[in-house]
């Protein structure tokens, strides 16, 4: 677990399936991504990402409030299975519910979760990604001191060819960098 002034991001428990469920139902939340998720399909990624914690001994935490509880969304670390130009890699990554946007929550959890990949884990590099189009989460990337040289911007594997989403954009945080905006 880990904890911020506001926010705890905690591994998932089953009371987390069904706001998941709602958010990933979302098509505010889910305009970045080429679908909104059914019940079912949510359940999996979760189920995806649990798996990935056993795996890796880190992931994607469910975020909550910490003060009310109340689950907010996700914000961790994962391995992208896909292959591309920085791959292996590990991707740093958030998905908020539309009523916690606006609180800097996502800044927050995100920069919580960065501080644990380079300072705890000791990794050598933390990248993070999204569709062209998802301005809010670029911010969150510029906002935790990320940084995007856009000949490192790429047409996303996974996602179908010619779709509007596919285009993404490449953000950066290196160790290096990290020590020198964080000495001590």
């Amino acid at each position: 677990m880990l904890k911020t002034e506001r926010l705890m991001l905690r591994r998932w428990r089953h009371g987390d399936r069904e706001p998941f469920a709602a958010m990933n139902a979302d098509p505010e939340v889910m305009e970045h991504f080429p679908a909104t998720l059914t019940p079912e399909e949510s359940d999996a990624v979760i189920d995806r990402i649990e798996a990935h914690f056993e795996e890796h001994g880190f992931g994607l935490w469910a975020l909550e409030i910490a003060e009310t509880g109340q689950f907010i969304g996700f914000t961790g670390l994962s391995v992208p299975d896909f292959e591309a130009h920085f791959t292996p890699a590990v991707e740093i990554g958030w998905r908020l519910t539309r009523s916690s946007w606006g609180h800097g929550y996502a800044s927050e959890a995100a920069q919580r979760a960065l501080t644990f990949a380079l300072d705890d884990l000791q990794l050598a590099e933390v990248v993070s990604m999204t569709s062209h189009t998802n301005l809010r989460s670029q911010m969150v990337m510029k906002r935790i001191g990320m940084s995007n040289d856009p000949a490192d911007d790429f047409d996303h594997p996974l996602v179908d060819e010619d779709h509007p989403l596919q285009p993404h954009v490449l953000w950066r945080m290196t160790a290096e960098r990290w020590r020198a905006r964080h000495p001590g």
